[in-house]
């Protein structure tokens, strides 16, 4: 279940998303399979090629990949999340959530 985001920001990720851009959403996140993680940043891009092509540029296995039409995206947790979130820019996203 995802908290702490609103409907523009998920409405604005899908619009780019759809656009075959790389896009990032980030939300407060929990999930009993891996605990200790409260987030979660979703990388999505609906032409899978250049998904597959954003993995394999942060050595992230592109096997992960949720190729759910119509938003595909890669789901990233951990201490990955935070180092990818401030190399692409995202650094807004890293402080807001106290990543």
């Amino acid at each position: 279940m995802a908290f702490g985001i609103n409907r523009k920001e998920l409405n604005e990720w899908k619009e780019a998303v759809a656009r075959g851009e790389i896009a990032f959403l980030t939300h407060y996140w929990i999930d009993p399979r891996f605990p200790g993680i409260t987030t979660v940043t979703k990388v999505g891009c609906s032409d899978l090629d250049r998904l597959k092509l954003w993995c394999e540029q942060h050595d992230l296995p592109s096997r992960y990949i949720h190729n759910r039409s119509p938003f595909p995206h890669f789901d990233l947790i951990g201490h990955r999340q935070k180092e990818i979130l401030a190399k692409e820019g995202h650094g807004d996203q890293v402080h807001r959530f106290k990543l």
